[in-house]
């Protein structure tokens, strides 16, 4: 009876603290995603905060005309987002800037992917799904898919 006192216990201790490991995995993700892909991607053009946490090899895709796919290195949207920066267009403000909710985190090892609503100023805009993979040095975006709710007429 004691050893399967003691088991219960045992189990009971690890899990809380396997809880609190996952709880410190999600909001070190959630940190990820704010700084790198809302600061810096999209509210302040920030290069740096971008490659904090986002992989060099990460793709935006997306789905094309006639259900093509097509993807978007990442360095390719930054060269994209110098250009918006030196036209003036960052940082952003008032009902241009970019907030997101988080849904969802699901972490599975050292991967992980986010579900986040992206709204532009009050206007929920996209739904998006950031995987991400833990690396040595921390957690790094290195895809996303997404999906843009249709203009109201």
């Amino acid at each position: 009876m004691k050893k399967i006192l003691f088991l219960l216990i045992a189990v009971m201790l690890s899990s809380g603290l396997f809880s609190q490991d996952l709880k410190k995995e999600k909001e070190a993700i959630k940190q990820v995603i704010q700084t790198a892909y809302v600061d810096g991607l999209q509210n302040e053009g920030d290069l740096d905060k971008i490659d904090s946490g986002i992989h060099p090899d990460f793709r935006l895709i997306g789905i094309g005309e006639n259900n093509s796919m097509w993807s978007l290195p990442i360095e390719e949207w930054k060269e994209k987002t110098k250009k918006k920066k030196a036209d003036g267009k960052f940082p952003r403000t008032g009902d241009k800037k970019v907030s997101v909710k988080f849904e969802n985190i699901d972490i599975t090892g050292n991967a992980a992917v986010a579900k986040i609503q992206f709204y532009i100023g009050k206007k929920l805009t996209y739904i998006d799904y950031i995987s991400l993979y833990k690396f040595s040095n921390g957690w790094k975006m290195v895809n996303k898919i997404y999906y843009k709710f249709p203009e109201k007429k």
